[in-house]
């Protein structure tokens, strides 16, 4: 059984990308521990890039927000899920600002194991993706995780565009597979 957290980067709740997360959370949740952690339910600040946090106490942010609430989430995480709409070729500005905020050394301590991402786009082209999935290839190298699957769902735009679609079974389906 894995500790399994799903960061949602839509600030648009009910919309694609929640679905599909929820999808995969309840396939996940038969054999895991699964939190989503959504980017409207929390203010956390673009990282400044002052590496302070290297010599703070703690590995600590000088900045007082709610990334202190998702670091503890994320300490505890076996599995990261980075489920995002796509903006411009890339992921939303608010799980960037998440995303970015983990260059400190309190990662070191982090124990996940495996990556999975799930992206809901618009247009149809078929490199919509492609940016996003060389940064995520990035990561999975630089910190040697598992690739535990993606599930890409291209021509969604509108609010419940994504159900007339098999992006919802393919994500339950890769949520039952972790372990």
């Amino acid at each position: 059984m894995s500790r399994i957290v799903i960061l949602v980067g839509s600030m648009r709740k009910g919309g694609n990308t929640d679905l599909l997360a929820q999808a995969f959370a309840e396939g996940a949740g038969k054999n895991n521990s699964v939190e989503i952690v959504s980017v409207a339910d929390y203010k956390v600040n673009p990282c400044i890039g002052c590496n302070s946090c290297f010599t703070r106490e703690g590995n600590q942010c000088f900045q007082k927000d709610d990334m202190v609430e998702i670091y503890k989430k994320l300490r505890a995480a076996d599995v990261i899920v980075i489920a995002s709409p796509v903006y411009f070729y890339g992921i939303s500005a608010e799980l960037k600002a998440i995303i970015d905020r983990l260059h400190t050394p309190m990662r070191n301590e982090f124990r996940v194991k495996k990556l999975a991402l799930l992206l809901v786009g618009a247009a149809t082209l078929p490199e919509l993706f492609e940016a996003i999935k060389l940064q995520y290839q990035l990561v999975l190298n630089f910190f040697h995780l598992e690739n535990a699957g993606m599930v890409l769902v291209r021509g969604v735009k509108d609010i419940g565009d994504i159900k007339g679609t098999k992006a919802l079974e393919e994500a339950y389906d890769l949520g039952v597979s972790m372990k």
